[in-house]
């Protein structure tokens, strides 16, 4: 949203309230994407959420369809100029920089004691700097090594994650019925149908998260070639390659929380998962 120079209360108008580090440090973007104010010091300066932008995080839709997470990136982060290409490994620091710029110090979570003779539910607040600090990035510059091949990975980018996110979801509202399915054939009909739906899938996430595979004969970085490959080779080295992606994501995504049951004092572990379309809410 363009504002007028001229108004002369332009000087109340909000100012970047923290600083971010991606955990890229801006590597695989094009400057077109991310404009560094200084290349030394490659902080993003956030800005807190106009009204406008929290009335953004109310419509279902545009957060379901990723363009609403997109808007208000634009609007609190104005150096990322195209959020659509903001990295699967940047994502969640993004959000939580957002989050922080609002002025709040943490995040609540839900946690049940998983202890057997204790099924105690309460609210832990995770302190959002301690959460920024836990996320990393990958080493996207070390191949996966099979045989004379070299496969090199990237991130990919936010576009590309939520449009798997909706193919995931139309794939969960397809196949949900599997079970009430009365009969049999028809029943393991659907079941390889919605197998062969998860591979296809899997393989589109696989292929966009390869930048390229190295040779004796060259890099070969055309995907159709790359999905060829992938569709042919054996099983073994499918399944390394695509470890080998998951522990490179793994690296980019937030910790199990520590948890203490406040009951009990049973400590445990909880997976935590930022979805972008209720963390506004």
């Amino acid at each position: 949203m363009t504002t007028n120079q001229n108004n002369p209360l332009r000087q109340y108008f909000r100012r970047p309230s923290v600083f971010i580090s991606l955990p890229s440090d801006g590597k695989g973007y094009a400057p077109e994407d991310i404009e560094f104010e200084d290349e030394n010091n490659r902080e993003l300066p956030v800005y807190p959420m106009t009204a406008i932008d929290e009335i953004t995080t109310k419509t279902p839709d545009a957060l379901f369809n990723g363009s609403a997470t997109v808007e208000i990136i634009k609007s609190c982060i104005p150096a990322i100029k195209n959020p659509w290409k903001v990295l699967s490994c940047d994502i969640d620091a993004i959000l939580i920089g957002i989050k922080a710029a609002g002025g709040e110090d943490s995040l609540t979570v839900e946690s049940k004691c998983p202890k057997e003779d204790c099924d105690t539910t309460e609210d832990y607040a995770i302190n959002l700097q301690n959460l920024l600090r836990s996320i990393k990035s990958g080493d996207y510059e070390t191949p996966y090594k099979v045989g004379e091949l070299e496969v090199y990975f990237k991130p990919i980018d936010y576009k590309v994650m939520n449009e798997i996110s909706l193919e995931q979801f139309n794939i969960q509202a397809k196949y949900s019925r599997l079970a009430e399915m009365e009969n049999n054939a028809e029943r393991i009909k659907a079941n390889q149908e919605a197998l062969r739906d998860i591979t296809e899938i899997t393989m589109d996430v696989l292929t966009a998260a390869i930048d390229k595979i190295g040779s004796p004969d060259g890099d070969v970085e055309e995907k159709e070639h790359i999905v060829d490959f992938l569709k042919n080779c054996d099983t073994k080295t499918y399944e390394g390659i695509r470890d080998y992606n998951a522990d490179l994501r793994a690296v980019s995504t937030i910790r199990s929380l520590d948890m203490k049951c406040a009951t009990c004092e049973h400590e445990y572990k909880q997976q935590f998962t930022l979805n972008a379309t209720d963390f506004f809410a």
